[in-house]
């Protein structure tokens, strides 16, 4: 199975290595012109849902976080989203994009672990 990779939506595009580009938040990223971003797909069904969003935010732990994010994704839309996802991954390369500052610890990377099983 192809690596996902998982990169800032601000960061330019890679067109040789970025492959399918997936944007995984829920909100569009402040402040970047659609066609600037170079994004191909934007499933919203595997974005954390707003409710979890401001839990973590408020103070939520990361454990708990993901624990309550992988029971969102087994929800059948999400789940149905996230089957097409790993078909694309297994296709070829796929970079999730997130507008996040640390993107390795954020849902982006709980979302790539997931795909890559």
């Amino acid at each position: 199975m192809t690596a996902v990779r998982v990169r800032r939506v601000y960061d330019p595009p890679e067109p040789g290595a970025d492959g399918v580009r997936v944007l995984v938040d829920r909100l569009w990223p402040r402040g970047l012109a659609k066609a600037a971003a170079g994004v191909d797909e934007w499933p919203k069904a595997v974005t954390p849902s707003a409710e979890l969003r401001k839990w973590f935010h408020g103070g939520g732990s990361a454990g708990e976080f993901r624990r309550r994010y992988e029971a969102e994704l087994a929800e059948p839309e999400a789940a149905e989203e996230l089957a097409r996802l790993r078909a694309l991954v297994a296709a070829g390369p796929v970079t999730l994009l997130t507008a996040v500052k640390d993107p390795a610890s954020s849902h982006a990377a709980v979302l790539a672990e997931l795909l890559s099983r």
